[in-house]
């Protein structure tokens, strides 16, 4: 999946690491198409339930790579690379273990669940090189209030993780020593829910707030009646009468 990431998949949790430590896992050629490849890969892979994206080393990911390490070209933009996230059928959870500035923050929000170190930080640090949070704004609006952002996007302060967890940008923030532990709470939860049914409540999250209030019930009216009518309720409905697991959970 390329020379800057690793892709592994095991127990249906496909893992994608950012690993590059002479540019801070910043987004270069070789680590972008790796990440664009491993999360088309996951997308196909029915044996996939679950995706992390985690890092190697001490920075999650610098953003931009403003060096020009590499000269393999990029084959996907950055909105590509973040709709890939956005768009995914299948949850993509955040594993931080390390510090986020610029493109990298994008990547943490753009993930539907994350947790972070609470020894990293976060700041979008665009202004203090003379230009502006632009492209990520797209995902990380919408997590957080614009007084936050306003404050954020022009002090070009890092912030701690625990603050970005108030400002709406990660969900937890825990000791590095704590991560992984963390980490297999929210995938043993997210593990129970159904594949399509998770599916379309990521769809939801996505979708409903951005629609009128007469389309977004004609739209989630129908979504909820072909739910309904599935064979995965079916199975669901069955295995919460019977007291029994359904099975899509991993045994």
């Amino acid at each position: 999946m390329g020379t800057h990431t690793r892709y592994e998949v095991s127990d249906g949790i496909a893992t994608m690491t950012l690993d590059h430590h002479p540019t801070r896992n910043a987004l270069s050629g070789p680590l972008v198409n790796g990440l664009g490849d491993g999360l088309q890969a996951a997308a196909e892979d029915d044996d996939v339930r679950v995706v992390v994206l985690t890092n190697a080393g001490s920075t999650f990911c610098a953003g931009a790579d403003l060096k020009g390490s590499s000269d393999e070209a990029p084959r996907y933009d950055l909105p590509e690379l973040l709709s890939l996230i956005l768009d995914h059928r299948k949850p993509v959870i955040g594993r931080i273990a390390g510090h986020c500035t610029g493109g990298g923050v994008g990547l943490a929000a753009a993930c539907d669940i994350s947790v972070m170190t609470s020894e990293a930080t976060l700041g979008f640090t665009e202004v203090r090189i003379g230009v502006a949070p632009a492209v990520i704004s797209v995902v990380c609006l919408p997590k957080m209030r614009q007084g936050d952002a306003l404050e954020l996007f022009l002090s070009g302060e890092k912030i701690s993780a625990q603050r970005a967890v108030q400002v709406g940008l990660i969900n937890h923030a825990v000791p590095a020593a704590e991560l992984d532990d963390a980490l297999g709470s929210i995938l043993d939860k997210v593990l129970r829910g159904g594949p399509e049914a998770l599916a379309v409540s990521k769809e939801l999250v996505r979708r409903v707030p951005f629609l009128n209030r007469s389309a977004a019930f004609e739209w989630t009216l129908a979504t909820s009646s072909e739910r309904f009518g599935s064979a995965e309720a079916a199975e669901g409905i069955a295995a919460f009468r019977e007291k029994r697991d359904p099975d899509w959970v991993p045994r």
